[in-house]
């Protein structure tokens, strides 16, 4: 990992110790490593790092990943959870040093923190945002994408997103790997149970009007009260981690309701589930279908689960927008004013045949081909084939100065 062999002061840089080193130590820390993945935000968004983990240490057999981390509390977090190495930099001038003291040729990114700018200054990179999630929300689409050089996707609708939401940009800097965060295998959590199994994973209400898809607080209760009324059928629900929070009074109030309805449920003899954190992926062998809001949840039960029925909700009450804007709704059963009961009531139906090839195309517009497996492959060649694009560069840039 190190190169030289700096002393216990850098060492703690690294996060190989508990504490911080001084900013003057950062100049004698010199890191054998090609790809830098640059997570400036909170403890709070670590999620958007958290699950790229396991893809991030695949690539780390290939190619030296270092973790760089301007908030001390998210390294201490991560420290916990890989052994990948980190650094903690708080300062932009400490970054700077960092950089330039070193020979990375890649920056990943996993979202469009503000900071991320302080790191896109350094012109010897190539800076790729690979994001957190694939989903059809307005926020997935921002003009922050001109800044990178590359941009990862899931597949063609990502491509068909940026092009529709922005001006001027040059979709060669796009490209498709699917969707490698979910190609990890995972135990079971819960018990079991002879019946069927449907999750409800309701979306937050985002942070305005229009990013807001959740359904929640229009469908919620309706929609746990109706799973239920179902012979030998419970409600596994996972609701998005910002809901229990909400500063919104109807939401955090229909959350509330159907936490009490699920306790009621479970005390009558319905093993019913409410998990209030960890991984909602660990959870979608134990479904035998889901509903949930347009989020990055329903296009990951997709991914994974192309087989089980998916629906989905418009709190809009506007199917034909909703087609527009979330191509996958036209592959699914949509809920809305006043269609719970229909909707929610032909789970058999959804599992015929022809449901299935039905999500099964559209699983290929969002992803292409890949599937487990193959997108982390898909990624891993990325990333080579950008290593090596930028390695030809820098020696005939070397050339080009000693001529």
């Amino acid at each position: 990992m190190i190169q030289s062999k700096p002393g216990a002061t850098a060492r703690k840089w690294l996060g190989l110790e508990p504490t911080i080193a001084a900013n003057h130590e950062l100049d004698r820390i010199s890191v054998s490593g090609s790809v830098v993945v640059y997570f400036s935000d909170a403890v709070q968004k670590s999620y958007q790092l958290e699950q790229w983990l396991p893809t991030l240490e695949e690539l780390n057999r290939h190619h030296r990943v270092v973790l760089v981390f301007r908030k001390v509390q998210a390294l201490r977090y991560f420290r916990q959870l890989t052994s990948l190495p980190k650094i903690f930099l708080r300062r932009f001038e400490d970054l700077v040093t960092f950089y330039n003291h070193n020979d990375f040729r890649i920056c990943l990114y996993v979202n469009n923190g503000v900071a991320n700018f302080q790191s896109l200054s350094a012109p010897q990179l190539v800076h790729v945002h690979i994001n957190h999630g694939e989903s059809d929300k307005l926020s997935m689409v921002s003009n922050q994408a001109k800044a990178y050089d590359k941009v990862f996707v899931a597949g063609q609708a990502a491509i068909e997103r940026h092009r529709r939401a922005l001006y001027d940009f040059d979709l060669s800097k796009l490209v498709s790997v699917g969707r490698p965060q979910l190609d990890n295998d995972y135990d079971p959590i819960i018990d079991p149970f002879k019946g069927r199994t449907i999750m409800y994973a309701p979306t937050w209400e985002g942070e305005n009007e229009q990013n807001n898809y959740t359904s929640i607080d229009v469908y919620g209760v309706k929609i746990v009260q109706t799973i239920l009324s179902q012979p030998d059928t419970r409600v596994l629900y996972k609701p998005h981690p910002r809901i229990a929070s909400s500063t919104n009074k109807a939401v955090t109030e229909a959350h509330l309701a159907i936490v009490q309805i699920l306790e009621e449920s479970s005390e009558q003899g319905i093993p019913n589930n409410y998990v209030e954190a960890g991984d909602i992926l660990a959870h979608f062998q134990s479904t035998d279908g889901m509903i949930t809001d347009i989020s990055s949840v329903g296009l990951d039960y997709l991914y994974l689960c192309p087989e089980k029925p998916l629906v989905l909700t418009d709190r809009r009450n506007n199917q034909a927008l909703l087609n527009t804007d979330a191509p996958i709704s036209k592959a699914c059963p949509v809920i809305t004013v006043g269609n719970e009961e229909e909707i929610l009531t032909r789970w058999a139906e959804y599992s015929q045949p022809e449901s299935i090839a039905v999500r099964a195309e559209m699983r290929s517009y969002y992803f292409g081909t890949n599937n487990s497996l193959t997108s982390t492959q898909a990624f891993l060649d990325a990333i080579d084939q950008l290593l090596a694009t930028r390695s030809e560069s820098v020696k005939k840039r070397n050339q080009e100065i000693v001529e």
